[in-house]
């Protein structure tokens, strides 16, 4: 069904030594903006393969963080599994298992240890879920792990879309009894070389300086001012804001708490930008009902808890999502905002997802190359640490979806003028 052209590009890592290439998936929606229903089936294709592989079994699927996050949830609903994230970030109260991802810009991963301890004596194989398995080490590492603190009460499995182990990797799961299941068998030799032959420099965009202004490095390294950006968070929102609520059908009354379970407040001032784009209008609202995926889920409630956070939305903006939408996910948080978008999809003219990431890429202009233009900005789950984002095009809305409770208006501020680089509709929703 799938061949390795129809799914790889390789791109440049940044000021990474230990390997000089990323695997860039353009159907997988992380990079690269993809229409949700593509993403969607090929993870249900990988899903399909496990079905009838585990029928009889008992599983628990691990989506890795950040970018088999969406993968692993979609194909954990389509088996009806129970489903669990690595993460990188910081849960309160909960005891955690660590280990590395050696190749990453990130190597620390973590799965909570309360949530194994409770679901491990009742399933019967865990199965880690991937975008790429290239060495396997990061695998293995887990499952020396989990077999020192589980020992004899589990099988094991990877599934990936891609795989990319030699004859040595392979060699070693067969020994450890470790099954592999994929879609497409890669070969990496040529990546190396591959990487190499790209000159014509792309642009960086620094969404972070002053958070007021954004800077363009050009190819000559000039820095020169792009926009004058909405300045978020002052006192002066109101008037803007007031409007695109009167726009939603909601009266001057309503602005505090709109409909049961969700909560609006102003975000951005209403600007003018550029002579083609008279104003940006941001709006910032809450949806409660979270769920959240690095704890263990049933994956089908799981499922049943983001299709209630797209009816949500759906309640509030479904005027404002019939045309040309993207929606956007943030770091480990994608399959909620992922299958909000294959709803919309069913609806609107037309529609694209991808998500925010910590993978810092280099971008060039040459014909072939994946990624082109690069947003950097703040965390939202920590100011202090840089993400990306990458092509950011033009569309009717921009729909940011995030579960980031650390009121880090820094990373709203910093993603929402990466996203009116190019669009004026911007909405930021919450889910908490």
């Amino acid at each position: 069904m799938y061949c390795e052209a129809d799914l790889v590009r390789i791109a440049k890592r940044e000021n990474n030594s230990k390997r000089s290439y990323v695997v860039v998936n353009r159907l997988q929606g992380k990079h690269i903006p993809v229409k949700p229903g593509q993403a969607l089936s090929m993870f249900w294709a990988l899903a399909e393969i496990l079905k009838n592989t585990y029928r009889n079994e008992k599983l628990l699927l691990i989506g890795f963080a950040e970018t088999a996050t969406a993968i692993g949830a979609a194909v954990a609903v389509a088996v009806d599994a129970y489903y669990l994230q690595t993460t990188r970030e910081n849960l309160e109260g909960v005891n955690y298992l660590y280990f590395c991802e050696e190749h990453s810009h990130a190597t620390e991963q973590k799965l909570v240890k309360d949530d194994l301890d409770r679901i491990v004596p009742q399933i019967d194989r865990i199965v880690f879920v991937e975008d790429e398995v290239t060495t396997g080490k990061t695998i293995l590492n887990i499952v020396a792990i989990l077999e020192k603190e589980y020992p004899g009460q589990a099988s094991y499995a990877a599934a990936s879309i891609l795989n990319g182990m030699d004859q040595k990797a392979l060699e070693a799961y067969r020994l450890r009894q470790i099954e592999l299941q994929y879609l497409v068998k890669t070969d990496h030799a040529s990546y190396e070389k591959a990487v190499q032959q790209y000159r014509r420099e792309g642009a960086y965009i620094i969404c972070t300086k002053g958070l007021d202004t954004a800077k363009l490095h050009t190819e000559q390294n000039e820095e020169t001012d792009m926009r004058d950006a909405a300045k978020l968070y002052t006192e002066q929102i109101e008037e803007s804001f007031m409007k695109e609520q009167q726009n939603l059908g909601l009266s001057a009354g309503q602005n505090a708490r709109n409909t049961a379970g969700t909560h609006s407040t102003p975000l951005a001032l209403a600007e003018k930008t550029h002579p083609d784009r008279k104003v940006v209008t941001a709006a910032y609202m809450e949806i409660k009902g979270w769920m959240d995926a690095r704890r263990l889920v049933s994956a089908v409630s799981y499922e049943q808890a983001c299709m209630q956070l797209w009816r949500d939305i759906d309640s509030r903006l479904h005027d404002v999502l019939l045309d040309r939408v993207l929606v956007l996910g943030t770091e480990e948080f994608m399959y909620p905002a992922l299958l909000t978008a294959g709803q919309i999809a069913q609806n609107a003219r037309e529609v694209w997802f991808h998500a925010t990431t910590r993978s810092p890429i280099a971008v060039f202009n040459d014909c072939g190359y994946p990624l082109h233009v690069r947003y950097e900005l703040c965390s939202l789950y920590d100011k202090n640490r840089r993400t990306f984002i990458y092509d950011i095009g033009s569309y009717d809305t921009v729909l940011i979806i995030t579960d980031a409770h650390n009121e880090q208006r820094e990373g709203i501020a910093s993603l929402i003028q990466a996203a009116a680089d190019k669009n004026k509709r911007i909405y930021v929703i919450r889910w908490c």
